[in-house]
């Protein structure tokens, strides 16, 4: 995946903003009793998936250092 040099942390600022919305949510929905599980779920791979996506931009962004 190519970062676009014109707005690579806008990007991964953006994600990470979402990262925490779902985990605000997961909470959310684990304190209330009777919570839907599938839903839960749902989020918990969405989450994982932007956990993902925010290494991988980071990653692209340390350059390649050959010793």
């Amino acid at each position: 995946m190519a970062i676009n040099d014109d707005q690579p942390l806008p990007d991964l600022a953006a994600l990470k903003a979402e990262h925490r919305r779902l985990d605000e949510r997961i909470a959310a929905l684990s304190a209330e009793p009777g919570s839907d599980q599938l839903e839960r779920a749902r989020l918990k791979k969405r989450k994982l998936r932007l956990k993902d996506q925010i290494a991988q931009i980071a990653d692209s962004n340390i350059p390649d250092i050959i010793a």
